[in-house]
């Protein structure tokens, strides 16, 4: 397992897997260990993929200031990856709040990306407003699901600011394409993965300055893949459509019966979609 020094001397785990041409990975949670991400359904038989293990996640180290897990402080971690990998420029994909990092990265290092793929991601780094009838309406899609009745009251709860913890818990089928045993152990393992000190960090005050970024994103030179699954009620098409407007060479992707996590409900439609915005 690589290793490498971050500006500030926390060492930084990443791991490489696959064959091809370079695609750096930046998970999500936020501040989950890399290792939920796998092979991204399959896409090594194309790509390396370059996981970085967020500083305190994974095999990374604990930095001494814990103020370093704010998102813009990360920023510099990725460029410091980029100069352990000897890279000029590579492609970037980011899931859910990692996008939140691939956003900041690519407004302020706008050269170093050449392509930028966005799957099912935060918004919180562009402002983007998602609202609750947002959510609920992509919950209904899933009508019909010997679970749904009890999640969808759930979603309610949360959505009305009234929630309790175990209606974070009823809800969690709603983040799957498929609520299977691979979904269940998936998210099991999440607990253990997250670093949730860093997590409670992470959006911390001065973390985002939404406006300030959508002014960046809008000069960016790349093409954009912004990836959505049809019932992910974490990122609705609806905004992930918004999103991608925010770029001049953007597209939108909405892949059905997909959640939160496409690659775990359909790996060959999302490795099809992925190699062929990589590819074109």
């Amino acid at each position: 397992m690589p290793t490498f020094s971050a500006p500030d001397g926390t060492r930084l785990a990443y791991h490489v897997t696959g064959e091809g041409p370079p695609l750096i990975c930046l998970p999500g949670g936020p501040m989950q260990a890399s290792v939920y991400l796998g092979d991204l359904g399959g896409l090594t038989a194309r790509r390396t993929l370059v996981r970085l293990d967020l500083r305190g996640t994974g095999d990374s180290a604990t930095p001494a200031d814990v103020s370093s897990y704010r998102c813009d402080r990360l920023v510099d971690d990725v460029e410091a990856l980029y100069g352990e990998l000897g890279l000029e420029r590579a492609d970037v994909l980011a899931h859910s709040a990692g996008a939140n990092l691939a956003a900041l990265f690519a407004a302020r290092h706008p050269a170093r990306v050449e392509r930028l793929v966005l799957v099912t991601p935060s918004v919180f780094a562009v402002g983007i407003p998602i609202t609750p009838e947002d959510r609920l309406a992509t919950a209904r899609l899933r009508k019909g699901e010997e679970w749904f009745e009890r999640a969808y009251a759930s979603l309610e709860a949360v959505t009305e600011g009234r929630a309790t913890p175990d209606a974070w818990e009823d809800i969690v089928p709603f983040w799957y394409g498929r609520w299977d045993d691979t979904a269940r152990a998936v998210h099991a393992a999440e607990a253990e993965q997250r670093n949730d000190e860093a997590a409670a960090l992470h959006a911390s005050d001065g973390a985002f300055t939404p406006d300030a970024t959508r002014t960046a994103l809008a000069a960016f030179p790349g093409r954009v893949l912004v990836l959505a699954g049809e019932t992910d009620v974490a990122a609705p098409p609806r905004a992930t459509a918004e999103y991608a407007g925010l770029f001049p060479h953007a597209k939108a992707l909405v892949q059905p019966g997909a959640g939160h996590f496409p690659w775990l409900d359909d790996g060959p439609r999302f490795t099809a979609a992925v190699e062929a915005f990589l590819e074109g």
